[in-house]
């Protein structure tokens, strides 16, 4: 990765290098966040990996040993505002600085609209849009100081409109792209690079539940190949992927409602479904 300097809103764009300080890396125990800090830890880089298992990290850290890099364990619940701010103070002496904070921790709880849960309404909120906040807030803060940072937001494309099921996850991913969006403004004035991840479907233990057609679907393995292709533009600020499936939701989106939800409803095979 290199830095670079450039004219306009994007001046002094800053990219990561594993010398910056740490990688942080929330929702580390499974899915895209494990396979994510593995593959940063290959690159060379010293990850911080949370995640509320402490054993799932245990075997975590252990798998990167051989690695060029390291990956350290700090256990914590993205949702405990006071935890991760001393978790941040934490990294802070521990590291010196967090070069990298990619906010991935996430929860994906289905719901039916005729028979939705409340608490699952809540803990979407709480981990999902609380637990990005609760991370980010106290890393803007230390990366501001040093007057340098970059900080990758992961999101979804379901932020993009509403689809079946996705009522709870949906409207905390459309809050996390509206979050980058309105935090971008001001972290461009302060050398901190902030982009917004936003992933298709991908194989992982959350999506294995959906009762509907996943359309190009990934490996873990390839979405982390887009994410860190993505990290490394410095004028990118969306990183979205598949780029054919991603194009499709933003084109669906300018449709009239009396169009959209009869495409999705049959696309998600919603218009045969009978309601419980």
């Amino acid at each position: 990765m290199q830095r670079v300097k450039e004219t306009g809103l994007h001046k002094n764009v800053f990219v990561a290098m594993p010398e910056d300080g740490c990688a942080w890396v929330t929702g580390a125990s499974s899915g895209i966040g494990r396979a994510l800090a593995l593959d940063l830890a290959h690159s060379g880089w010293t990850v911080a990996a949370t995640a509320r298992s402490a054993e799932a990290l245990c075997t975590l850290t252990l798998e990167a040993r051989e690695l060029p890099g390291s990956i350290e364990a700090f256990p914590g619940d993205v949702s405990d505002t006071g935890a991760m701010a001393s978790c941040t103070e934490m990294l802070c002496e521990r590291f010196g600085q967090i070069g990298l904070l990619v906010a991935n921790a996430g929860v994906y709880l289905p719901q039916d609209g005729l028979n939705a849960d409340v608490e699952a309404f809540r803990t979407s909120f709480e981990v999902n849009l609380m637990g990005a906040v609760n991370v980010l807030l106290p890393t803007i803060s230390l990366m501001k100081r040093a007057g340098k940072g970059q900080i990758a937001i992961v999101s979804s494309v379901a932020g993009y409109t509403g689809l079946p099921t996705s009522a709870a996850y949906g409207a905390t991913k459309a809050g996390l792209i509206n979050l980058a969006e309105s935090l971008k403004f001001d972290l461009d004035r302060s050398g901190i690079h902030l982009q917004v991840i936003n992933p298709g479907f991908v194989d992982t233990p959350a999506t294995s539940s959906n009762p509907f057609p996943m359309p190009h679907l990934l490996s873990v393995e390839e979405a982390v190949q887009e994410i860190r292709r993505g990290l490394e533009q410095r004028n990118k600020f969306e990183i979205a992927f598949p780029r054919s499936f991603v194009w499709k939701l933003k084109l669906l989106n300018l449709l009239p409602y009396r169009l959209y939800f009869p495409l999705i409803a049959k696309a998600t095979g919603w218009n045969k479904k009978q309601a419980d």
